[in-house]
């Protein structure tokens, strides 16, 4: 695809990494323009700067003519968009996000990091550690990361770094983003159970990393971690000239309130799970000629992803953290790995149900067990989401029955939470809070310096 002069509408531009994208893309001298029905910050700021944020809102079949090259179609957009639909009815070429990706990294080597959990941090932790080197490499990532001033790089750069996540390409095709980069190197980090709105059950889930580990190419290579049953199970079948690469937590230790690995070695993240999201991100970087003691240097200085065990306010005995975990398994781990951090203090955690899967009454059973590391814990649910989705109402007994704890507390207003939290004695006690959401609109950041 010729990179210059080229006309480039995005539907659904006001995306994390739609704006991206965009941003990107005019970088490289395209001409760039979209849309959107509602864009907040911080993307709206980040398309102003670049003079790419709409107009209007809203979308406009009069916006669509002859004169567009290609359309690239985002997740928010539906199926009946009337710009979706004004395109195909051009004749003009219509994107998915994954597919125009790929067709901008024909010729690099693709590296494609998957997997139910630790993805972001996976891939930031390359990017980091690549960047330390002066490598020049292309990535994709879907979240924001210390340290690195956007999301998507695209240039003439001979390898690319890729966050794939399972959930659907577009609204026009069902199949997993991970499916459509042609990976020549893929990594499983795990696998569990989730997006119920398009993989009804567990095993429509594990496919679709069966799939991916069975279009690894001849010559490929498949990284998995071995500490995670089905991601071992797929990882281990064999496949013909492909390489495996299985890779387990490393040994660590918590010293002076840090983390460190390789004997000697202090990491800024914390946590099992992250120990292990180190040892994936090193096993890839070896494929492409990192050696151990560059990783281990070039590491000890990575902050870890936005929004991932973010620390929001301490003082030499409390510490407020928040973290984006958002399913059963990011639950059970960011909880354990701030026990594991401050392993003398009390931990109070709040967990938000805040997605499709985690509201849906079929799905709350995966919850069972994952809620056992805080001394206390609080789970949150916005009643007006519910409503506004229109999802099946879910009893307060239901809810502490699914995480199978009695002492479970539970609220549904954000008022009384920040009120109930206020009226504890912090000394000595860690506070979490972990949702894909907002705690009904709760600014974290100035609650957490009230009480510490």
């Amino acid at each position: 695809m010729s990179q210059e002069n080229q006309k480039i509408y995005i539907i659904a531009i006001g995306g994390a990494v739609m704006s991206s994208l965009a941003i990107a893309l005019k970088k490289k001298g395209m001409t760039v323009s979209g849309s959107d029905d509602k864009i907040y910050d911080p993307a709206a700021s980040l398309l102003k700067s670049h003079g790419l944020l709409p107009d209007e809102m809203g979308w406009d079949a009069n916006r669509i003519d002859n004169s567009i090259d290609a359309v690239i179609v985002g997740m928010h957009a539906k199926a009946d968009n009337p710009e979706l639909l004004k395109a195909q009815e051009l004749g003009i070429k219509i994107w998915s996000y994954p597919e125009f990706i790929r067709a901008q990294s024909d010729n690099k080597q693709r590296i494609v990091i998957t997997g139910s959990h630790g993805k972001t941090t996976i891939t930031g932790t390359i990017i980091h550690v690549l960047n330390y080197w002066n490598r020049n490499f292309d990535y994709v990532i879907g979240a924001k990361i210390n340290g690195i001033d956007e999301t998507i790089k695209l240039s003439d750069a001979p390898i690319i770094i890729i966050e794939g996540d399972e959930y659907f390409t577009s609204p026009l095709d069902p199949e997993p983003k991970f499916l459509k980069y042609d990976h020549h190197i893929a990594l499983i980090s795990g696998t569990a159970w989730d997006h119920i709105n398009v993989y009804p059950t567990e095993k429509s889930y594990l496919e679709q990393f069966e799939k991916l580990a069975d279009r690894t190419p001849k010559a490929g290579t498949l990284v998995y971690c071995t500490d995670d049953k089905q991601a071992k199970k797929i990882g281990n079948e064999d496949r013909n000239d492909v390489r495996k690469e299985p890779y387990e937590t490393p040994k660590y230790k918590v010293k002076n309130g840090a983390f460190v690995i390789n004997g000697d070695t202090s990491v800024k993240l914390f946590g099992k799970h992250n120990m292990q999201n180190i040892e994936g991100a090193k096993t890839i970087l070896k494929r492409i000629g990192i050696t151990d003691e560059q990783f281990y240097e070039a590491v000890a200085s990575f902050e870890g992803a936005f929004k991932r065990n973010n620390l929001l306010a301490e003082n030499n005995n409390t510490s407020v953290y928040t973290d984006f975990a958002h399913a059963p398994s990011k639950l059970a781990a960011t909880a354990a790995a701030l026990k594991e951090l401050h392993p003398k203090r009390k931990l109070v955690a709040c967990y938000e149900l805040h997605t499709f899967s985690s509201l849906n009454k079929d799905f709350l059973a995966n919850y069972k067990g994952t809620y056992k590391a805080p001394d206390e814990a609080i789970v949150f649910y916005d009643k007006n989401v519910v409503q506004e989705k229109n999802y099946e109402s879910i009893a307060e007994d239901e809810i502490k029955a699914a995480f199978g704890r009695k002492d479970l507390v539970l609220f549904t207003d954000t008022e009384k939470l920040q009120s109930y939290l206020q009226t504890k004695s912090w000394e000595d006690q860690d506070l979490l809070f972990m949702s894909s959401g907002t705690f009904g609109g709760m600014d974290l950041a100035a609650f957490a310096n009230k009480i510490v």
